[in-house]
């Protein structure tokens, strides 16, 4: 037996216990016969199948799951990972069956995964089924479209972002995790604002293990200003255009000074297919620890946040809009006076359609201060009772903010007023 077998033999009681393949891969990627595997170009999927032949040529591992002549769809193992792995890849998994998990992509013609850690493979026993691609059977858009906003309460992992002071903030607890999951569910919103997430990634493995079903194709999210690294994000099963970020905008702070939001705004155009597009603003203004400081930051954000509506409500009267987010303040603060606005220009709240009592935000006393707030002509569009909020503990929530919803009747695109011009 030559030592790299005898490493193998040691180690695959091991490999096996650790990687055994549960029915549906734990990561929420597809899993897909390699066969299958060029429905998922440019994109990540769990490949299943048995490497039929394994050859290293210095450069590159090759670990083929079809005839070596042909090719069909191949792992790959490039030299500067072989670190990586305790045994050549070439000894660990000739004539095993797997699942690799990776981006699919294509090179010269023929479909590939790399694999650049032995964590994205799974080595299994023996084939196993696999197992049924999710489908998300909805009905067809009416043009009934509801709008959400969420504070998620530090959606974070346990990974070190050296980039961000994010080492004071545990990761968010599974069980906090599940119940916001369970909340978002329970909204069942077509498009979804969110504040208190870490980045991207975070936000779209939340989404893929935890709600693979809910149809949200779209995750728009950027880096904020943010010390701690919490950014605003948006969710969509509604087509999205354009998006824009003013985390870069300077303003004044109303004393001389020049600032810039502390988190974001984000600017996301929704897009409809056959109706009328909108857009929705994505916003957490500054938190309220700081007392006097914080308010004139939070006014002097509110303060941005018109001039940029007002600027699309003067070049488009019937501009159709949704301002959502964690505003920090009470409805008749003077923030949300000056994000409201007044005359024909006013935005819409629907807050005093709320049962007496109502809380968005469970801290302190209990304060409404998440939002959504609807420029004149989105607000025509309302639908009568719908705006609400849906309360619940911590452990019902998964948050310390309650999710905010609401109903619009959008019309068809040709014959709106504005057309799609949103």
């Amino acid at each position: 037996m030559t030592r790299h077998a005898m490493i193998l033999a040691a180690l695959l009681p091991f490999i096996t216990v650790a990687a055994r393949a549960a029915e549906n891969d734990p990561s929420g990627y597809p899993v897909v016969h390699w066969k299958d595997a060029a429905r998922y170009l440019g994109k990540v999927a769990v490949v299943q199948g048995r490497i039929v032949a394994a050859r290293n040529i210095g450069k590159i591992c090759f670990l083929n799951f079809d005839d070596p002549a042909s090719r069909t769809f191949t792992a790959i193992v490039k030299e500067r990972n072989y670190k990586r792995f305790s045994t050549p890849p070439e000894v660990l998994y000739k004539d095993k069956w797997v699942r690799i998990r990776g981006m699919i992509s294509e090179y010269r013609g023929k479909l590939q995964v790399e694999v650049l850690d032995p964590d994205q493979v799974t080595v299994l026993e023996k084939e196993e089924p696999i197992p049924p691609e999710r489908h998300v059977d909805r009905p067809p858009f009416d043009g009934t479209v509801t709008v959400g906003t969420f504070n998620l309460l530090n959606l974070f992992d346990d990974h070190d972002d050296p980039y961000h002071a994010d080492e004071g903030t545990p990761a968010k607890p599974e069980k906090q995790r599940k119940a916001a999951a369970a909340a978002i569910r329970k909204l069942n919103a077509d498009v979804l604002a969110l504040q208190e997430v870490e980045n991207r990634g975070v936000l779209e493995e939340f989404v893929r293990t935890l709600l693979p079903d809910m149809g949200y194709e779209h995750v728009v999210c950027f880096e904020s200003n943010d010390r701690r690294g919490i950014d605003c994000a948006v969710l969509s099963r509604i087509p999205v255009g354009p998006v824009s970020s003013y985390r870069h905008l300077r303003f004044s702070d109303g004393s001389g000074a020049v600032t810039r939001f502390r988190r974001d705004l984000i600017e996301v155009r929704i897009e409809p297919n056959g109706y009328e597009a909108f857009t929705v603003f994505a916003v957490h203004l500054k938190s309220r620890a700081g007392g006097g400081k914080s308010l004139a930051l939070r006014k002097a954000e509110a303060r941005q946040i018109r001039v940029i509506l007002d600027g699309k409500l003067r070049k488009n009267p019937a501009a159709r809009f949704v301002l959502c987010g964690d505003m920090n303040d009470t409805w008749e603060s003077d923030p949300l006076k000056i994000l409201r606005g007044e005359g024909v220009a006013e935005l819409t709240g629907f807050v005093d359609q709320l049962p007496k009592g109502t809380v968005t935000y469970k801290g302190r006393n209990g304060d409404v201060i998440d939002y959504l707030l609807c420029s004149p002509e989105m607000a025509r569009r309302y639908e009568p009772k719908s705006y609400r909020v849906d309360s619940g503990s911590l452990d019902v929530c998964g948050s310390d903010h309650n999710p905010v919803i609401i109903r619009f009747l959008l019309a068809p695109a040709s014959t709106s007023a504005g057309g799609r011009a949103g």
